[in-house]
């Protein structure tokens, strides 16, 4: 049976249009090492989400989403787990995180964070906690939005060993020999791939974390 006339022409006109049927798969289909990139996003999201995925990250594609006064979420995921060099390890806390940052988190974590457990506390490294990523605020004291804002920034808080040890920046950065050098290391190889990190020494506002923070420059504290 033929269709009605004008919703043949409604059918043509939506064709024209480029548009595609809804799918929640498309954007929030958990994305792993080897696995394609599936999302209807930018040209430059989808890039972003297949080198993610290169790195044996667990993710999800999230939508943009503007919430006015400097505040977005844009090019994000949902970043559950990473890919070490033996193991996968999970990362708690995080909402939206900028792609790029992901990115850049993923190398960190594996080959900063986990070698560095391995070498030098002698347990391979199972879970990061963090204190999170997006939050609509300033730069304490400015009037200036902070990475966070962007969802260009991590707080990392905690790391958790195969062995059951925890070891905080809260009460590592100043504890055993050992885990001040991890804590220290870390912080280092840190500096290497983020354009801002901010520890301990740099204030007491940062005395239990560290800042992780996406963008050009190489400003390490």
């Amino acid at each position: 049976m033929r269709p009605h006339p004008a919703i043949a022409l409604l059918l043509l006109i939506l064709a024209g249009c480029g548009v595609v049927p809804d799918s929640k798969t498309a954007d929030r289909g958990v994305q792993q090492a080897g696995s394609p990139a599936i999302s209807t996003a930018r040209p430059e999201a989808r890039q972003c989400h297949a080198e993610l995925g290169m790195t044996g990250s667990r993710f999800i594609p999230l939508p943009d989403k503007f919430y006015g006064q400097g505040c977005s979420t844009a090019n994000s995921v949902r970043l559950e787990g990473v890919g070490g060099d033996r193991d996968h390890f999970t990362v708690t806390n995080l909402g939206a995180v900028a792609c790029p940052l992901a990115n850049n988190f993923a190398g960190w974590a594996r080959f900063g964070v986990d070698r560095a457990a391995r070498q030098i506390l002698g347990s391979p490294l199972q879970r990061i906690e963090t204190m999170g990523s997006y939050s609509c605020r300033n730069v304490a004291g400015t009037a200036r939005r902070s990475a966070h804002s962007r969802a260009e920034a991590i707080d990392v808080s905690a790391f958790v060993l195969a062995d059951g040890r925890r070891v905080s920046v809260l009460s590592g950065w100043n504890a055993s020999r050992e885990e001040r050098e991890f804590l220290r290391v870390v912080h280092k190889s840190a500096c290497k791939r983020f354009g801002t990190v901010l520890g301990p020494d740099y204030n007491r506002a940062h005395h239990d974390h560290f800042h992780l923070e996406y963008g050009k420059g190489n400003y390490c504290r």
